[in-house]
């Protein structure tokens, strides 16, 4: 049955002994993805594929450092990948760099257009295509959803990486949103794991009642991190996925970034069986979830709205 079932890719690979090589470029590492990983596989054995028969996957993760990309990503060019999937728009970009020819599907771009890996959505009109996340335009929601939990908040500290292409739309949302609820933003910059202590140290000079975390590959890889520090010095916060609000975080409101990788495998069952990225659509974001943490509400003496709690996707308790 398995064999009836397997897609046409998968039965020829396995008839003519060809493997697809698959070079996979994180800015994480490869414990801080290892859910999202597994969510591609998940998604290349939906379509018939079996790991190191139908395919193998070439591991480059940047330990947080976005300074290596562009060195991992020469490797997996000289490997002579089939196809680059590059998790989010740091890891896109250093594998456009590097090559113009092999294929590059991304996961998690915020904004594929503004960043320059492709033309436009409909037609990307290069090398590269993949799945976005919105990230600029879910900011207004997620500061209106934190204001909701927390009608007293008059200032929100709001953690971002100013090496991210995207950060600046985002932090332009922010404030535009905080300012029409009357809450006045604090920025902190954080660039590399190094700078999260004096990160978070200004965080707590800075008095703010509340932190909101911008989407970005390298809080997401130390969100571990982030939650527990926000925890410990009981300060509520917004996360852009659940995967924070899993780890302990508070809330969470933004794409299901589990879905898109699983998603992305279709991406590049469609390259290896001969489509262009130039000719395939970059894809939106359809699903969007709250999730609430009542577990570290009540650490936090905190009450959430039942509006709120109604709402809400998923509520871990």
């Amino acid at each position: 049955m398995a064999g009836a079932l397997a897609s046409p890719l998968a039965a020829g690979a396995q008839q003519s002994g060809r493997v697809a090589r698959i070079g996979l470029l994180s800015l994480g590492s490869a414990a801080a993805g290892s859910e999202l990983f597994d969510a591609f596989r998940a998604g290349l054995y939906d379509l018939g594929h079996i790991e190191r028969q139908t395919f193998v996957l070439e591991y480059r993760g940047a330990d947080g450092q976005p300074g290596r990309l562009p060195t991992l990503a020469a490797e997996l060019v000289g490997l002579q990948v089939d196809v680059i999937f590059a998790t989010a728009t740091p890891a896109a970009l250093a594998a456009q760099q590097a090559t113009r020819t092999i294929p590059i599907v991304f996961a998690t771009a915020a904004d594929p257009v503004g960043a320059g890996l492709v033309v436009s959505l409909s037609a990307p009109g290069g090398n590269v295509t993949g799945l976005s996340l919105f990230a600029p335009e879910l900011v207004a929601k997620q500061v209106q959803l934190l204001k909701e939990a927390l009608p007293k908040a008059s200032r929100v500290a709001v953690l971002a990486n100013p090496t991210n292409v995207n950060t600046g739309l985002m932090i332009k949302a922010t404030e535009a949103a905080a300012g029409s609820l009357g809450i006045r933003v604090q920025v902190l910059e954080v660039r590399s794991p190094d700078e999260l202590e004096r990160g978070f140290s200004a965080l707590t000079k800075g008095r703010a009642s509340a932190l909101l975390i911008l989407f970005d590959p390298f809080l997401f890889a130390e969100r571990t991190r982030v939650v527990a520090f926000a925890n410990d010095n009981r300060l509520p916060a917004m996360y852009p996925h659940r995967e924070y609000a899993e780890a302990g975080g508070l809330m969470a409101y933004g794409a299901d970034v589990r879905d898109n990788f699983r998603r992305a495998a279709a991406y590049v069952q469609k390259i290896l069986t001969g489509a262009k990225p130039a000719d395939i659509p970059v894809e939106q974001p359809s699903k969007f979830e709250l999730v609430m943490n009542l577990k570290t509400a009540n650490a936090l003496g905190l009450t959430i709205p039942p509006s709120l709690l109604l709402r809400a996707d998923q509520v871990i308790e």
